[in-house]
């Protein structure tokens, strides 16, 4: 192994300012994660360098590169990372270096040597890194790795990019991701379920005030809570849940309005709908705080021990809800009831927050571990994104190769709108396999047989099918010509954008923030579509 030796800078550049766009997004948690994360990239060429010259970019803690390749004059057309000065010369080394000067506080380590020998005689090699991202690897190899990662419990990202298609798959035993930060999603206002504290000051404030300025700076959280109660009386307890029951609610809402200009009443009939949200927790978080995981024991993982911890709040102090956020939305009303409202939320959460660490620091020594190896941060951070908790498992890459869904395969060969997806799919399998035969991939050499090699790789398809149970299906001529004349080249568009995206689950999977994708995501630039197939 060798390591491009790091020259000192004059002046270290703040961090909050060199990674503050970044920051913004995944906060300091998810840069600390990013900073202390090793990577791992299998093959250099255009896909590899694009998907690690983005991760370089945002601060990832160290990269080794493996490639075993020399850099030949046709790189010079579709890799950044190399010049006419590096012809001849190590690819992992010259890649290692541009990279470096990208961004000279990531380590940066190179190896050449051939990513399918290490992956054969050195195993243990991986072990090492958090995640491996493995480019251009032909099926057999990309089967032999995902055993190895799994094994020693290290994340996997598989991407390719072939001529004008190319694919990105996950593969990982489990990813827990604690901060799903969905698009939307209902705030955590207790509306319907108003705790003892906000019920007691909601009693203090008249919707019936006189005083037009002061009914017109009633919160809407207030008003809500009120005619909810009020509902409730003449409706046995039930909330709204009828078309006809949650107009005459909003109808309930506009007769306490005084003038037609109250902008808290507009918001507060705008709003109605998270009085109408159901009570307790939801489907999901429900089947993780049941998922077997959730028993747990010495070796159980932080996120698991917190659900055990979640799963017995809610049972107890939580009364059926988890821990509450504790934040509420901008809106029309006074400064002294916005910030009164503003600290009963505050004070609220903080009080699940401080029964959530007691169960956390318990449930740790209860399984012989240190009662403070879960930091503050993570708990609060927890507590906070309690509804939005998500578990992603992934399947082996050989069981899908071995024993795809047969249904799944058939919906997607009979769907118009997924036909040429589940092609790619089946032609990026099938030229590794005609690769095997021929010791060359279709197209690939000027050597007059492009007619025999689109025969032979067709062949090759439908005995594909056949395997996957889809015999009598077939794969779109037009599909596999191409594949054909792409001859497995690497287009630097294409390159990129795979890498692109690569470099985007990689950071959902090592800051455990936004959720990563399921499936295998095939690219096809010949119609500019992009699918995730689930088989």
């Amino acid at each position: 192994m060798k390591r491009l030796e790091q020259e000192p800078t004059m002046v270290e550049e703040p961090k909050k300012t060199k990674y503050d766009r970044q920051l913004r997004i995944w906060g300091e948690l998810g840069q600390t994660s990013l900073e202390t994360a090793s990577i791992c990239l299998l093959n250099c060429g255009p896909t590899g360098s694009e998907a690690l010259k983005n991760l370089v970019l945002g601060g990832i803690g160290s990269i080794t590169i493996v490639d075993g390749s020399k850099v030949q004059i046709g790189d010079l057309g579709n890799n950044f990372m190399v010049d006419a000065k590096s012809v001849g010369q190590s690819k992992a080394k010259c890649v290692c270096g541009f990279l470096q000067e990208l961004n000279d506080a990531v380590k940066a380590n190179f190896i050449e040597e051939n990513p399918d020998t290490l992956i054969l005689k050195d195993p243990s090699f991986f072990s090492q890194f958090t995640l491996v991202v493995a480019t251009q690897l032909v099926e057999d190899s990309m089967v032999k790795l995902d055993r190895i990662c799994r094994e020693a419990n290290v994340m996997l990202v598989f991407a390719r990019s072939y001529g004008l298609t190319g694919f990105v798959r996950i593969s990982v035993k489990e990813h827990t991701a604690i901060e799903s930060k969905p698009d939307h999603f209902l705030d955590d206002l207790r509306l319907n379920n108003p705790w003892p504290e906000l019920k007691r000051f909601v009693e203090t404030i008249d919707l019936n005030v006189a005083e037009p300025a002061a009914h017109k700076h009633i919160p809407y959280i207030v008003i809500l809570v009120k005619v909810a109660e009020e509902w409730a009386q003449t409706h046995n307890s039930n909330l709204p849940s009828t078309r006809e029951e949650k107009n005459e609610f909003k109808a309930l809402v506009k007769s306490k309005m005084l003038s037609p200009d109250e902008d808290n009443y507009r918001e507060a009939t705008e709003a109605a709908f998270k009085v109408f949200a159901p009570r307790g927790i939801s489907q999901d978080t429900q089947d993780i705080i049941n998922d077997s995981c959730a028993e747990v024991g010495p070796n159980s993982s932080d996120f698991w021990l917190m659900v055990a911890a979640l799963k017995e709040f809610i049972s107890n102090e939580g009364g059926g809800e988890v821990p509450l956020e504790g934040s509420i939305p901008d809106m029309t009303s006074s400064t002294e009831h916005y910030i009164n409202l503003q600290n009963i939320y505050y004070s609220k959460a903080e009080a699940d927050f401080l029964s959530m660490e007691q169960r956390v620091k318990d449930i740790l020594v209860k399984v012989g571990q240190d009662p403070s190896s879960i930091s503050k941060p993570t708990i609060k951070s927890f507590c906070k994104n309690a509804r939005k908790l998500k578990v992603c498992r992934y399947r082996m890459i050989e069981d899908e190769f071995r024993t795809p869904s047969v249904a799944a395969l058939h919906k997607c060969l009979a769907d118009e709108e997924y036909r040429s997806a589940i092609g790619f799919y089946i032609l990026l399998r099938a030229v590794d396999r005609f690769a095997a035969t021929y010791q060359k991939f279709p197209g690939q050499l000027d050597d007059g047989l492009m007619d025999h090699d689109v025969a032979q790789l067709k062949t090759i398809a439908l005995s594909l099918l056949r395997e996957m149970g889809c015999d009598g299906y077939m794969v779109e001529e037009e599909l596999s010509n191409e594949m054909c004349r792409f001859g497995a080249a690497e287009l630097h568009v294409v390159a990129a954008f795979i890498g692109g995206i690569t470099s985007q689950e990689v950071i959902k999977l090592i800051t455990k923030q936004f959720v990563p994708m399921s499936g295998t995501y095939i690219f096809n630039g010949i119609d500019h579509k992009s699918q995730s197939l689930t088989l």
